[in-house]
């Protein structure tokens, strides 16, 4: 993906582990628009090595003056999230990519039910731009430990059909009070830890939903792990990725050209075959099925790691 250096213009706190920060054109040249669901790549310099994020869009598709997002610090990553908080100020050009949507609505349904968990409800807050311009029903559920940890509360406007489930107040989700009687034809999505994706799935399945009216986010990090090396089968060239660099980021440090959208296990852009593996592979992602993972032929970069004597790959 091509990323264009968008300038920094706003920085804002929006709880003590979550900032928002907003990007533009350096000479106020409108964006590319985008649907409701996109994400974009930032690129981060960090150290000896080149992070690139995946953070869903917060603000409106329809507005190209410029891009926001909204990033939660995790202490305990591998360092692009502290990157952001810690290293980022207003005025500073960073290499943002054009946005890529993995999570649209399906312009098929007759109603939308957006199902939250905490800072999972970033990609709903531009699909709410879209749909209220579209006039068609939905309902959004937004469960939080704290109002002090719900980011989303600044953005969501006071509507009937936006619930707060906060479970320090005592109200928590319900997943089959939300799921039942909902008119034939809606669709759920849902966006949060993947404790939540699973629990609505389970719930979605006891109540006859159909698959195909069921959508899920769930972008992952890169594990750090153990290094492991890796042996390219068209060159014969050997990589060692390090025990806080993925897959994807040692063959983009050996200018090996691989494709990549969410780099985050979700889309299959980087999916690349295995040639030999004596040893084990950990799959993270939510692409490759289960026969997939246990045959062991494939692998996604982007997340995944090796442990063993031999991986070759077909790079």
């Amino acid at each position: 993906m091509i990323a264009q250096m968008l300038r920094v213009t706003e920085k804002e706190a929006l709880t003590p582990l979550v900032t928002r920060f907003r990007f533009e054109h350096p000479d106020g040249a409108p964006l590319p628009l985008f649907s409701g669901g996109a994400h974009v790549v930032v690129e981060m310099p960090y150290g000896d090595m080149l992070r690139r994020n995946a953070y869903s869009l917060i603000s409106a598709p329809d507005d190209g003056s410029g891009y926001e997002i909204a990033v939660r610090r995790e202490d305990n990553g591998r360092g692009g999230s502290r990157f952001m908080h810690g290293n980022v100020a207003t005025g500073d050009l960073m290499a943002v990519t054009s946005p890529f949507n993995l999570f649209s609505l399906d312009l098929r349904a007759r109603k939308h039910v957006l199902i939250a968990g905490g800072i999972g409800i970033t990609p709903f807050l531009s699909q709410l731009h879209q749909l209220s311009r579209m006039q068609v029903p939905f309902e959004l559920h937004y469960a939080a430990r704290s109002r002090e940890e719900a980011a989303g509360l600044t953005f969501l406007p006071s509507l009937p059909h936006i619930h707060l489930h906060i479970s320090n107040e005592g109200n928590r989700m319900d997943l089959g009070a939300i799921l039942s009687g909902q008119p034939l034809g809606t669709h759920v999505y849902t966006c949060g830890p993947e404790g939540l994706i699973a629990a609505v799935e389970d719930a979605a399945r006891r109540h006859g939903w159909p698959a195909a009216a069921l959508h899920s986010e769930a972008f992952l990090s890169p594990p750090p792990g153990k290094p492991f090396k890796v042996t390219l089968a068209r060159s014969g060239q050997t990589l060692t990725v390090g025990p806080h660099q993925s897959l994807l980021e040692a063959l983009e440090a050996a200018r090996i050209d691989i494709p990549w959208s969410c780099r985050g296990g979700a889309c299959g852009q980087c999916e690349t075959a295995v040639t030999s593996c004596k040893g084990r592979i950990e799959h993270n992602d939510h692409w490759l099925s289960d026969d997939d993972c246990a045959a062991q032929t494939k692998i996604m970069p982007c997340v995944s790691r090796f442990e063993g004597q031999e991986l070759i790959i077909d790079r």
